[in-house]
């Protein structure tokens, strides 16, 4: 078992990367973002989608707006309310926004073209440290670490024995990651798609298929009798009634019409007018809705 604070010498693992290396090549799925014809706008697109979205929600919308905005500059031409409707259901609208300022910042200070730089990308509007270090390593092939909740899930099974992380990504996690990485660039970017999709396959969250795994007779978890969680209990998500359900339901509205909405359409949407009115407040306050008058509202 490896804890974070361990130290750790690279050449220990050449065995681990290479045999998730070659489960990789022989087990990936075939996604358009992985392709080099996606290039670096199309690896910034699908990050910025897959942000908690699966990845089957993500594939129509990711094509249908790359052909609609093959570079930077097609998508910062446009306003950004053509992103958010473009965007459709992918849920959490406000990384549209994000995407679309994104572009913006790539046509002003960067000549249209995503740049290479890992600061540079971190300093893009809505890009963090996740997003930053994925575009570097998946569109550039540098060597960053990427944790997402797939590779944290592995770290945590494989190297530290526990079923699930911690809720918060920690220092000494991030300096564990850095050092078990590959050391050449390039195969340390394969490696970071590697793990993340053995994650995404194999590792999961729920019903881990450890018989699969090409690395079980290594994993610390199951060495260690495959011990379940016993921290403290963690929030599971909700939708229906939700504040995001009714931005959603009254986004759609908006969304579906290619003109200003009467007020009426929205009251319409959601029946609780207290909820209705704190979420079309706060829609208006992230910028997805625009009032253009006493009683009608828009996209921006």
């Amino acid at each position: 078992m490896v804890t974070p604070d361990d130290p750790i010498d690279p050449s220990e693992f050449d065995d681990l990367h290479s045999t998730i290396l070659d489960w990789y090549d022989q087990h990936a799925r075939v996604l358009p973002w992985r392709e080099p014809g996606a290039g670096p706008w199309g690896v910034m697109v699908s990050e910025f989608m897959l942000q908690q979205t699966p990845v089957a929600r993500v594939l129509p919308v990711w094509e249908a707006w790359l052909e609609r905005w093959p570079t930077p500059a097609a998508l910062a031409a446009e306003p950004s309310g053509e992103a958010v409707r473009a965007w459709g259901r992918l849920g959490y609208p406000r990384r549209a926004l994000r995407l679309h300022a994104a572009a913006t910042a790539i046509v002003a200070d960067h000549g249209g073209e995503v740049p290479e730089d890992h600061a540079e990308l971190l300093a893009l509007p809505g890009v963090g440290e996740y997003t930053a270090a994925a575009i570097a390593s998946f569109a550039f092939a540098q060597r960053h670490v990427v944790l997402d909740t797939n590779v944290r899930r592995v770290h945590a099974r494989l190297l530290g024995g526990v079923e699930v992380p911690a809720p918060a990504t920690t220092r000494a996690e991030r300096d564990r990651a850095a050092a078990v990485m590959p050391e050449d660039p390039a195969t340390a970017a394969r490696w970071a798609v590697a793990v993340m999709e053995l994650g995404a396959l194999v590792c999961t969250a729920a019903r881990p298929r450890c018989a699969d795994c090409p690395v079980r007779d290594r994993c610390a978890w199951r060495a260690a009798g495959s011990p379940a969680y016993d921290g403290p209990a963690r929030r599971a998500q909700t939708w229906a009634g939700t504040d995001r359900q009714c931005r959603g339901r009254l986004l759609a509205v908006l969304r579906d019409s290619h003109g200003p909405v009467h007020r009426s359409a929205l009251d319409d949407a959601w029946h609780l007018t207290d909820q209705r009115e704190r979420c079309l407040d706060s829609l208006l306050a992230d910028g997805l809705v625009v009032r253009l008058g006493p009683s009608t509202y828009s996209l921006p």
